[in-house]
């Protein structure tokens, strides 16, 4: 009787091996919904981004990117931006090369040069040419998008996929993010991928756990701020393989498991690095530093490409340069180990934040959850451990693993079948997509109810949170439907060259306080940070227009 009681209390979505589907397929009226409402929301996010990337000029890091693409596929060599690896500025160079712009194959100059240059003065069309860039990044996040559908359906069900799914299509960060021909979001996704192969290897090893490897490898060969989720993924792929074997010879095998993930991941960064350039030269543009201590030697064992050592060692000189950070409205220097959660907190949705709040915690309390929470949890805390040692506090993006793993917990809060719980995260999961459908087209400057909404992000964040440099073209649209003819001065931060979209504005630090007269346009990350001149200027002038949340305007 006892046995009795229990069997019916453990629901199937929620044992430890991917649902079986006997039950679906008996009930084929009730499965078309599911793939229905998975191609609308990924039709809403697609739609959001590929809005959001036609109306963008060009942020502070894309020129980089997009220059050093370029010269991947161009020129085959490797030469610019080692401090990341070729793999998502590959991806990147797909959608260069469908563009087919025009390359300078005689340009000197440093990676930030090379951008400007490719996109302002080689003859091609900048907007066209970073439509190109940003699409392969767009397919590859709605991808993702699929991998978090599918990791919440096996731990607790479709509707609990669903809700996963509709967390991380309404992501202000995730779009914001995913619309740019940047890194940040390939590299989380890709270690995504390999935390849920490896839930799956539980079931088949000897097929999921080299292809985590591989989605491991291909996170390593996009960011190399990656590398603190290696010794995470490697001892899940031996529990992985440890549970699914059997005999004397389980801990061998999960070893073996465990190797393999390393070994495939290797394997994938030296692959990406030889499809650059088969003969692995490296010439280096910028200064490499010297770097000693324990740091100089795990550099030196990273068993990788010289170039992607040299990388690393770019990384730890930029770690060890000053920055000024700028939190609750308040400009200091260094950095602060709470930058990142505080930024989070404004950074998203209300509703978003209540259910990663209750879906970590049912991960980890809920008995038949807890042999998930390795797989959904330890990889996003150990990387946002390390990123808050950083000493860049530059944005929320580099934290943007959170949206997806915790999209994936948060799905799990349906494991309980109960009504009030059903309905909870319904009405959470609509109060976070209509907070975020309210910020359209502006995600990147996107701040939550509690902290005033998108226009007043500036007053708690910068740089990357509310201004990179994306609203050079809607400052010149503004300026001429509004402003024609007035004297314009300009503070932009950001890599848009703006005379090239028509905007004819002086510099207003470069001449007397008296002598500025007419119309102010800052950067709102300039503004955050403004001391002695440009402090004076602001003080002492109007606030009377706001473009796109990242630049605001004065009269003098």
């Amino acid at each position: 009787m006892r046995d009795l009681r229990i069997a019916p209390a453990v629901p199937r979505p929620v044992s430890l091996s991917p649902p079986a589907r006997a039950d679906d397929a008996r009930r084929p009226g009730r499965r078309w919904p599911v793939p229905l409402l998975v191609a609308v929301l990924l039709a809403h996010m697609a739609f959001a981004m590929v809005t959001t990337a036609v109306q963008q000029t060009p942020t502070i890091d894309e020129p980089v990117y997009v220059g050093a693409a370029a010269e991947y596929v161009h020129e085959h060599r490797l030469r610019h931006n080692p401090e990341h690896p070729p793999l998502g500025k590959l991806v990147i160079g797909a959608g260069v090369a469908l563009a087919d712009p025009h390359v300078d194959p005689a340009f000197t100059g440093d990676q930030g040069r090379l951008g400007r240059h490719l996109l302002y003065e080689s003859g091609n069309d900048p907007w066209r040419l970073m439509l190109g860039a940003r699409l392969p990044v767009i397919a590859l996040t709605l991808s993702f998008g699929l991998v978090v559908f599918a990791f919440a359906r096996e731990l607790a069900g479709p509707v609990a996929g669903l809700a996963a799914l509709a967390l991380y299509c309404f992501s202000p960060d995730v779009i914001a993010h995913g619309s740019l021909a940047t890194l940040d979001v390939p590299a989380a996704g890709f270690v995504l991928t390999s935390a849920w192969l490896l839930w799956r290897a539980r079931r088949r090893p000897r097929r999921y756990v080299p292809l985590a490897g591989l989605a491991l490898g291909a996170a390593l060969a996009t960011k190399m701020s990656t590398l603190p989720a290696v010794p995470v993924l490697a001892v899940l792929a031996a529990v992985s393989v440890w549970r699914a074997s059997a005999g004397g010879r389980r801990l061998l095998r999960a070893v073996a498991g465990a190797g393999v993930v390393a070994l495939a991941a290797v394997a994938v960064v030296w692959v990406t690095y030889l499809m650059v350039d088969p003969r692995l030269r490296w010439t280096p543009e910028q200064h490499v530093p010297v770097v000693h201590g324990l740091r100089g030697l795990l550099v030196g064992l990273l068993p990788f490409p010289e170039a992607y050592r040299d990388g690393m060692r770019v990384q730890f000189g930029l770690e060890n340069r000053p920055w000024q950070g700028f939190l609750f409205g308040r400009l200091y220097d260094g950095s602060l180990w709470y930058y990142l959660p505080a930024a989070l907190l404004v950074k998203t949705p209300l509703g978003m934040l209540t259910l990663w709040a209750g879906g970590a915690a049912a991960v980890v309390a809920v008995r038949r959850l807890r042999p998930t929470a390795p797989y959904v949890l330890a990889a996003p805390v150990v990387l946002l451990a390390a990123a808050t040692q950083g000493a860049r506090d530059l944005g929320t993006r580099y934290a943007v693993y959170l949206p997806l793993f915790l999209a994936v917990a948060a799905g799990c809060l349906l494991v309980a079948r109960r009504r009030w719980v059903s309905v909870g995260v319904a009405l959470l999961a609509a109060f976070a997509a209509v907070s975020s459908v309210r910020a359209f087209p502006y995600y990147l400057p996107y701040s939550n109810e509690a902290f005033g909404g998108p226009a007043r992000t500036r007053e708690w964040l910068h740089d990357s949170n509310v201004d990179w440099g994306q609203d050079l073209g809607r400052l010149s649209d503004r300026l001429r439907e509004r402003y024609r003819g007035e004297r314009v001065w300009l503070v932009y931060k950001g890599s848009g060259v703006p005379a090239y979209y028509g905007i004819e504005a002086a510099d207003p630090r470069r001449v007397p306080v008296d002598e500025v007269r007419g119309l102010l346009a800052v950067s709102d990350s300039a503004a955050a940070k403004a001391t002695g001149r440009l402090a004076e200027l602001i003080g002492s002038s109007r606030p009377v227009d706001d473009v796109g949340h990242s630049i605001t305007l004065y009269r003098r």
